[in-house]
């Protein structure tokens, strides 16, 4: 009886049709949208299993309901971090933020509630996608289509541009947290590196970073007591609040790789 068994199921196994590529990629039932409203907590950027880095835009910067850094309810984004918390009922991270915009430089994320005069963009639910490890969003504001995908270590960003001469990118190191200490450096024509101290649910945090760029920066400088200084290669907080800023002359494309290492 055995022997019988085990012969009938040695002959069907060959007439089973092996599965299909659609059956065998589950991710497509995934939607990253799904917590990102009411009191779900969670965000909708790029990320993967394990990873050390998630890459997701900030719409919400304080309250409980802020605490993935994202909600869905929110029509402004501050731009893309590097860490994130999903689920939480208190909020952390938020290390590393990035902003592309046009035209003039300025600092401040917000003007008052409105975003005319400063860095942070309005968006449309419209215009914006998710998917395991990729995001996208356009910013209507300065019209730059932003997308983000990660590694398990790095984060890389492609900003498509509007044709301009005055395509910026933005490094806030003082985003969302309270800011124990920091230190920013240019390295290189495409390379800046630097380190973050924070204080949130974690009490003392490290994040260090090193990003390099697509193309090389025609100008830059680094924001010292909020004022941009330029050609400074290198600022280090308590002494300043370094944040940085670069143009890229003519640019339509832009993409850069960011690695970030963390340390308890």
């Amino acid at each position: 009886m055995t022997t019988f068994h085990a012969l009938l199921i040695l002959l069907l196994l060959p007439l089973q049709s092996p599965p299909s590529t659609a059956q065998r990629d589950q991710t497509r039932y995934v939607d990253p949208f799904i917590g990102t409203a009411g009191h779900g907590h969670t965000f909708p950027g790029a990320t993967m299993p394990f990873g050390m880095v998630q890459l997701s835009p900030d719409t919400r910067l304080t309250g409980w309901d802020g605490c993935s850094g994202y909600h869905y309810s929110d029509d402004v984004i501050y731009g893309f971090s590097h860490t994130h918390l999903s689920g939480t009922g208190i909020s952390d991270y938020g290390d590393i933020l990035l902003m592309p915009t046009v035209g003039t430089v300025y600092l401040t994320a917000k003007n008052g509630d409105q975003t005319d005069k400063a860095y942070a963009s309005r968006f449309s639910h419209r215009n914006e996608t998710a998917q395991p490890g990729y995001y996208a969003v356009k910013l209507d504001d300065d019209k730059v289509f932003a997308e983000l995908t990660t590694t398990k270590r790095a984060g890389l960003h492609r900003y498509t541009y509007p044709r301009t001469d005055e395509a910026n990118i933005i490094i806030d190191l003082a985003h969302r947290d309270k800011v124990i200490n920091s230190e920013l450096r240019v390295t290189g024509g495409r390379t800046v590196v630097g380190w973050r101290r924070s204080e949130a649910w974690a009490k003392n945090q490290i994040v260090y970073f090193a990003i390099e760029f697509s193309q090389p920066f025609t100008s830059y400088g680094i924001a010292v007591d909020d004022q941009i200084i330029p050609d400074l290669k290198e600022a280090r907080r308590p002494k300043s609040k370094p944040s940085f800023a670069s143009t890229f002359g003519r640019a339509h494309l832009s993409q850069l790789r960011s690695l970030s290492q963390r340390s308890a």
